[in-house]
Parts: structure tokens; C-alpha cells; sequence
């Protein structure tokens, strides 16, 4: 049987403080190294807003509520990770105190809420509102062409969400989290491509997936430039209001050119996921193997990716062990190889030191020359 060079998985992710979240449909786990060098793994289930609603199966409208379920898990599952950091004599402050005695048990869902809830108006305000004002503000009395300013304000709009993409890159720890970005691309493009999930061939995977988070966010930018092209309206109050309730309208659509692009592979998907694949470069960072052995943890605490690939790819297991095998046996060879040499040199570097002073006594015209000449 022929097998396939990729193939849907259905398992997404998310990189956390020092550690990975993945999901598999609505089982999830959060995988983090401790500041001790231990793993932590911790396995919950997450059903959306919507709790498996049928709404969720109607294009365009699930992705706006996809969206709100991958902000709320994301914020749920950084907490958790943030939990092993804190100070052990950091003390609890009166606001916290009162937070917790008026909400009780429900008081990290509320605290998840108001995050989600932050987060989203932040994301309103700069990247749909303040491209505006600065159009309007600054351009309005030059640009008389509507369909010019309207191309103008994407353009600032791409350019204030790139920009900040790459001022959080410069940050020590948020690099640390795009490494581990990187390592959770890696390890949903090693299971897709029908191969061993192990530290070494996830190391060899690429760090950019089309199902990116990242790649979604600038479709929203994309696809908000061409609405907001279309849509015209004079008056102030109402431009404002319209980029506010066509944030939903945009989201869905982002959502399912996203999800094609993670069940296709032709060239008309390649180019259009082109641009967000370049964003990548900025948002995912080559990990190092503790990092990929974190990610493996948490994708084999919630997916069975040996019995994914022996259904879609046709592998049977003593296929799969035997490659896995043969691949740990070449690695031991060239490991083996690779300390030879080094002994090797070693050994030379002896017998050099021991003979030279007294073939430099004995044939002074052998100075300078290399080993080979000799």
C-alpha cells in the first residue's frame, strides 16, 4: 500500500511557561519542566463554551467560538505553568485574599474570564481601532481617495501586529516560550509526516505548521483589510462600531481558511499560507532537546500517535519498532564513530606532545611543517 507524505492529525498546542499544552479534541495536557528538572504532566478535559453544541459544526460561526476556546484553555493552561515558578515567600496580598473569599472554587474561572475578557478589548483597540485614528487622524486631510486610506489603515494595521510580534521576540522569556513554540510545531509535523515520534526525529521536523496560531492572527488582519474596503460609512461613530461587530464575521472566516489549510497541502494552499508561514520565522524558535522531550510528553499523554499512524500511514507496529530500532542503532553507530575520532585525536595529540622535542633536536627543518608533511 502506498503511504501518505502528510496527513491531518487533529492535535493542536499551545507553548506555556517552560512547558507545552496539547490538545486532542476535548482532552487536554499541560506538560512543564520544574525548576528541578523534573516533568510535570497534568492531563484535564476542556468542552468550550459551547459544550459540544451543534453549532460548533457550522462553518463560519465556529470559528469565532473556537477562537474565544483556544484564549480561555490558553490563559487556564499558562497559569497552571506560571504555578511552578512563583516565589515560595511571595505573600498572598489583600486583594488576592478578597478575590478568593467572594469567589471561592470558581475563583480561577472567574480570574481565567477576566484575563480572556482584557485580552480581547486590548486586541480590539490596537489592532482594529487605533489603525483607524491614525488613518483618520493623521492622513484624512491629504488622502482624499476612500479606497486609498482604506488600503492605508490594513497596511498600518499589518505593520502595528508585525511590529509587535517582533518586539516581544526580543524578550528573554517570551524567546524561551517561542522556542518551545518551535518544539510543539515540531512534534505535530513529525506525527503528520508518518514518522517516530522521538527526540531525534522531532529535531529534524520542520518548526512551522499552517495550523499556526500565528498564521490565523495575520488572516484576521488579511481578511479585515478587504471587508473594511467594501464596507464604507461616513460617519465616525459608526466606522468605529462596524470594525468592533465585523471582528466575529472576520474571525470565523480566518478560522476556516486556517482549518483548509491544515487538511490540504496543493499549491493554491501553500501560497496562501505563505505569508503566515513567514511570520513563523519570528514566532517559533529552534528548540534544544529538553525542551522537544517536554513536548513529547505532553502530545503521548493525550494522543495515541503510534495508532494514528498505523491507520493513516498503513504502518503496522513491528514496522513502526523496527524503524524506531534501526534509527536508535544508527544513532548509537555514529555516536561510536563520532568518540573514535575523538579518541583518535586525543591519542594523537599524545604521541605528538611525547615525540616532538626530540625530532625538533634532531631535524630542526621539520618546524612549521603540518602532520601530513611529516
Amino acid at each position: 500500500m502506498k503511504k501518505k507524505k502528510r496527513c491531518f492529525s487533529g492535535i493542536g498546542g499551545q507553548a506555556v511557561l517552560e512547558g507545552i499544552m496539547m490538545k486532542n479534541k476535548t482532552q487536554y495536557s499541560v506538560a512543564v519542566r520544574k525548576p528541578n528538572g523534573e516533568i510535570d504532566v497534568e492531563i484535564g478535559e476542556y468542552r468550550g463554551v459551547l459544550k459540544d453544541s451543534s453549532v460548533m459544526k457550522i462553518p463560519f460561526i465556529r470559528g469565532v467560538f473556537a477562537f474565544l476556546d483556544s484564549l480561555i484553555l490558553g490563559t487556564r493552561t499558562l497559569n497552571h505553568s506560571a504555578t511552578f515558578f512563583e516565589e515560595e515567600d511571595q505573600v498572598e496580598s489583600g486583594a488576592d485574599k478578597m478575590f478568593h473569599k467572594v469567589f471561592k472554587d470558581k475563583a480561577e474561572s472567574v480570574l481565567v474570564g477576566i484575563t480572556t475578557a482584557i485580552s480581547i478589548v486590548l486586541a480590539v483597540v490596537i489592532f482594529m481601532i487605533l489603525p483607524y485614528f491614525i488613518t483618520d487622524r493623521f492622513l484624512n486631510h491629504y488622502v482624499r481617495n476612500a479606497s486609498l486610506l482604506a488600503i492605508i489603515e490594513g497596511v498600518i494595521r499589518i505593520a502595528i501586529f508585525v511590529l509587535y510580534v517582533l518586539c516581544i521576540s526580543l524578550m528573554k522569556d517570551i524567546r524561551r516560550v517561542y522556542m518551545y513554540h518551535g518544539a510543539e510545531h515540531k512534534c505535530i509535523n513529525c506525527i503528520e509526516r508518518g514518522r517516530p515520534l522521538t527526540v531525534k526525529n522531532v529535531m529534524k521536523s520542520s518548526k512551522q505548521h499552517k495550523r499556526c496560531g500565528t498564521s490565523f492572527m495575520l488572516f484576521v488582519m488579511l481578511i479585515s483589510v478587504v471587508l473594511f474596503f467594501f464596507i464604507r460609512v461616513d460617519n465616525m461613530a459608526l466606522k468605529v462600531l462596524l470594525r468592533v461587530l465585523l471582528i466575529p464575521v472576520i474571525a470565523g472566516i480566518a478560522y476556516e481558511v486556517i482549518r483548509l489549510a491544515g487538511r490540504s497541502d496543493n499549491f493554491l494552499v501553500r501560497m496562501i499560507s505563505a505569508p503566515g508561514m513567514w511570520l513563523q520565522g519570528l514566532t517559533t524558535k529552534e528548540p534544544d532537546e529538553d525542551m522537544v522531550e517536554v513536548a513529547i510528553k505532553a502530545v503521548e499523554a493525550v494522543f495515541d500517535w503510534r495508532a494514528y499512524q498505523a491507520e493513516v500511514f498503513g504502518y503496522t507496529e513491528e514496522e513502526m519498532a523496527e524503524e524506531t530500532a534501526e534509527k536508535a542503532e544508527a544513532a548509537t553507530e555514529d555516536d561510536a564513530e563520532e568518540n573514535a575520532v575523538k579518541d583518535m585525536a586525543e591519542k594523537n595529540v599524545t604521541v605528538e606532545a611525547d615525540i616532538m622535542p626530540e625530532e625538533e633536536e634532531e631535524e630542526p627543518s621539520f618546524i612549521g611543517k603540518s602532520d601530513e608533511d611529516l
